[in-house]
């Protein structure tokens, strides 16, 4: 018999490891599921903005589901455990930070997966402080044609290309940042 996998088990898997910074995206997860509803995002009704690139947000990706491939997750990386999701449906979008007086920078001597615990174990409405907040949704993900850069040859999102000399070129190229990776 296959017993399912529960949503924390999910996010692990995808990780890689369980973590305190999974723990955190885990919770923040919760706490968004709370206000806009226990809704999983399928075609970028959900959008989620981090404020950091941390663990955390692998688990707004396999909870929640938005990533950045579909245009709905951004990351602002401002190093704050921070994150404003919000769903089209509603119309609501609430911002969800990490409550410093709570969680602070840990407890002196305490393990990693003592940490990770006690974040998984502490309600979300004392883990982080949430508000609602007014939310200008980005516009749906469009695809947009590739151009070949005629230094490189690789291809560039047509948005992305910049014109140099009157000719096509990727941001590398046009820059000459001598960046190839």
């Amino acid at each position: 018999m296959c017993m399912e996998k529960t949503p924390w088990e999910k996010s692990v898997e995808f990780h890689g490891h369980a973590c305190p910074g999974l723990a955190i995206g885990f919770k923040a997860s919760e706490a968004a599921l709370q206000v806009l509803g226990p809704t999983r995002d399928i075609d970028e009704e959900i959008v989620a903005i981090a404020e950091n690139d941390s663990c955390a947000v692998d688990a707004i990706q396999s909870v929640l589901g938005c990533t950045i491939g579909k245009g709905n997750l951004t990351l602002r990386n401002y190093g704050k455990q921070v994150f404003t999701i919000g769903s089209r449906k509603s119309g609501q979008a609430v911002r969800i930070s990490l409550n410093f007086d709570v969680m602070g920078g840990g407890n002196p001597g305490e393990t990693k997966d003592e940490r990770m615990q006690r974040i998984l174990n502490t309600d979300v409405n004392r883990l982080f402080d949430t508000k609602k907040v007014d939310f200008d949704f980005p516009k749906r993900a469009v695809i947009l044609k590739s151009l070949k850069c005629t230094q490189c040859g690789e291809g560039v999102m047509e948005s992305k290309a910049r014109l140099k000399d009157g000719a096509i070129v990727c941001p590398d190229c046009c820059e000459d940042s001598g960046r190839r990776w």
